[in-house]
């Protein structure tokens, strides 16, 4: 093969070298791939169904409440929100404020009191003459009643299709969701980071979110213009927004985006940036610890190098193959001198970091494939001493509410969680 020319995978290939193997080699390997996929199917649906046992008749515990000051970085002023009644109070009182326009970009959506406090207040904004413009993912609300994904034609709605470039299978784009979570009213406050909006998210997860107040919003009214913009297409009738001016320049609040689109993924770079320069402590809070070689091999090096590093999951997510995917991981991260908490009686769903006392990050990207390469999604990066402090103080309030994991502990799980967790190793690249 020529150095210009490159190889292109075929399907027909390779069954035909399967077929040139030995007969006895070449049933082998089916028959291996039959038993690993039998085995992972087997494995999926116990744990389905453990799983619906768990949701129907286990209740969610009390969440530990912590209450911050804000934050005055640059230009702008920096709220770190981790309990959801808060949050949502915050939200609404901007919605209700509002005077221009409003951008409202959300995964999940439910029809509950709290989603329909939403749609009640975004309502009314537009009936008062504020430019009110909401994203949803069409996939993430499958389940929510067609009655409440109706809106009066003063609200501009972009429903996230199913699948955005049905003509381009191979496409990153053709099953990426928009993952995000973004509030952004008249270009001056902004609030991002894990809470979808329900009812659930209020009082019994524990996530994090954070506002930003002054000319650092732009950058998230930005994002959502350009998204916007981007996927209006599939619904000609939606009007173009203008790019939006002013934009700051500030080296200490900076937004990334993740876009499949554009082949475009800088919050895994930011991780990989930030755990390489750590030299002193690494916390890390996420719901889905699902991370690809070369990040788990940096945690597992700055361990090595003698940084503090510990990591805040759920004890019991509510994806339970999730939590078996992580469990794959959990043997070489405490070997390597990583220490495991775990989140008691409720659902962790931050998406945070912070290290070394001046470095955090809050967003909507968990540490799995699907958030670094996959999905749209957004972090905040901050270099800050103060918001660090405050995110340190978050962590360690709720690891009183965590167990810490020792490989002691972890050695003595039963021969079936060793064996499920082999046969579930080959699918933790897909999530």
């Amino acid at each position: 093969m020529s150095a210009g020319k490159k190889r292109v995978f075929s399907f027909k290939a390779e069954w035909q070298k399967l077929q040139q193997l030995p007969a006895l080699l070449r049933r082998i390997l089916i028959r291996a791939v039959l038993v690993l996929l039998t085995g992972q199917i087997l494995v999926i649906g116990v744990l389905v169904a453990i799983d619906m046992w768990r949701k129907r008749y286990r209740s969610q515990g009390h969440l530990p409440r912590i209450t911050l000051e804000p934050v005055y970085i640059g230009k702008s002023r920096v709220q770190l929100y981790t309990y959801g009644e808060d949050l949502y109070e915050a939200m609404l009182r901007a919605i209700r404020q509002a005077q221009k326009r409003i951008f409202f970009e959300t995964f999940i959506w439910k029809d509950d009191l709290i989603g329909q406090k939403f749609k009640l207040e975004l309502q009314r904004a537009a009936d008062r003459g504020v430019a009110v413009y909401v994203m949803y993912d069409s996939f993430a609300n499958l389940v929510v009643p067609r009655r409440f994904k109706r809106f009066k034609s003063n609200i501009s709605v972009l429903r996230y299709p199913l699948f955005a470039w049905i003509s381009q299978p191979f496409s990153l784009s053709w099953y990426a969701r928009d993952h995000r979570k973004i509030l952004v009213v008249d270009s001056s406050i902004a609030f991002v980071g894990g809470y979808n909006i329900g009812a659930p998210y209020a009082t019994t997860w524990r996530d994090t979110h954070i506002s930003i107040e002054g000319p650092d919003a732009r950058e998230l009214e930005s994002i959502c213009i350009d998204f916007w913009n981007i996927y209006r297409r599939h619904k000609r009738s939606l009007p173009a927004i203008p790019e939006p001016k002013g934009r700051d320049w500030d080296p200490l609040l900076i937004i990334h985006r993740n876009d499949p689109h554009l082949l475009v993924f800088p919050i895994r770079n930011s991780y990989l940036e930030a755990i390489n320069r750590a030299n002193k402590r690494i916390y890390l809070t996420h719901a889905y610890f699902v991370p690809d070689r070369i990040i788990l091999e940096s945690l597992l090096q700055a361990a090595a190098r003698g940084v503090d590093v510990r990591i805040l999951l759920p004890a019991t997510s509510n994806h339970i193959l999730a939590d078996w995917l992580a469990r794959g991981l959990y043997t070489s991260c405490l070997t390597g001198g990583i220490r495991l908490f775990l989140y008691q009686n409720a659902m962790v769903h931050a998406k945070t970091a912070t290290i070394d006392g001046i470095w955090s990050t809050i967003g909507t990207a968990n540490l799995d494939r699907l958030s670094m390469l996959g999905n749209f999604e957004v972090n905040v990066e901050i270099y800050d001493e103060r918001l660090a402090e405050q995110m340190e103080a978050i962590f360690f309030h709720d690891c009183s509410n965590a167990c810490e994991l020792t490989l002691e502990q972890w050695k003595n799980r039963s021969p079936l969680q060793i064996l499920a967790e082999k046969f579930l190793a080959p699918l933790r690249p897909l999530i």
